[in-house]
Formats: structure tokens, C-alpha cells, sequence
């Protein structure tokens, strides 16, 4: 499993100072494919990204599709949805957040 600062790049002042470069993430438009469900109690980001994706790491796209900011339990009683062209997103963020 990669990092999730893999692609976080970092930038050096003139005193050699390190600084993370903000992680940029793309837009997530609604797909007819997307699957949308109801958590259960307990359910979080990074479990479902594990169930539906095979990768824990990927917790961002659900959480970027449905606008979740700064939660870690999910609550049961609003719809997600979980993306599933989960390539083409993870292209538009490589190409978002690659060196220059």
C-alpha cells in the first residue's frame, strides 16, 4: 500500500527547511456505475475504501465524492456514494499533483 503522502511534494527554503506542497484532489463528477448504499454503525471511510476498492488508502475518493470533511465515523442514516471508475480518478490526481 503506497503512502498517502506519496505524491505530496516537498518543497525547501533557503535555510533547508522542508514544507509539504499542498496535495491537490480532483473533482469527482457522478457516474452511472457509482454505488450508492447507507453505511452500517461503525462503518468509516477507510473500511469501505478497503471493501470496495481493496485498498485502504484510497479513503479520500469516498470522502471527496460526498463532500466529507474532517469525520471519521459515517453516519448510517446518509446515502454515500462510492465511485468505481477508481483509474480515471487516480489519473486526474497523479496528473494534478505531478512534479514540475
Amino acid at each position: 500500500m503506497p503512502s498517502r503522502y506519496s505524491h505530496t511534494r516537498i518543497k525547501r527554503d533557503k535555510a533547508g527547511f522542508r514544507a509539504y506542497i499542498t496535495t491537490m484532489y480532483p473533482d469527482i463528477p457522478i457516474e452511472d456505475d457509482d454505488v450508492f448504499m447507507y453505511p452500517t454503525a461503525g462503518d468509516r471511510l477507510e473500511t469501505l475504501a478497503f471493501s470496495f476498492y481493496g485498498d485502504t488508502s484510497l479513503w479520500w475518493i469516498i470522502a471527496k465524492a460526498n463532500g466529507i470533511n474532517g469525520k471519521v465515523a459515517l453516519d448510517p442514516s446518509i446515502e454515500i456514494r462510492i465511485p468505481q471508475n477508481v483509474t480515471d480518478i487516480l489519473d486526474k490526481f497523479t496528473q494534478l499533483n505531478k512534479y514540475t
